[in-house]
């Protein structure tokens, strides 16, 4: 098998980051609420807050596959 290089090295380095952001997301999210129904208001607030930075991280991911790489890819196949 051929080593991925150019774009869909590209592409591959964006979903394996993607899929530790979900979860990633997961984890803080359950781990957020878990924290609530305990009562531990503290680590409540420090959860939300890195999990806010999970969702924005994961959506700077999300911008950077639609306005780069996915029409990089799109010039590369109409090329």
């Amino acid at each position: 098998m051929k080593e991925a290089k150019g774009t869909a090295l590209d592409v591959g380095l964006l979903a394996a980051c993607q899929a530790v952001e979900h979860y990633e997301i997961a984890r803080y999210g359950s781990l957020r609420e878990w924290a609530k129904d305990l009562g531990h208001d503290e680590a409540h607030k420090l959860l939300s807050e890195i999990l806010d930075q999970e969702k924005a991280t994961n959506n700077k991911l999300t911008n950077l596959a639609v306005t780069s790489i996915n029409k990089t890819s799109a010039r590369s196949r109409a090329a």
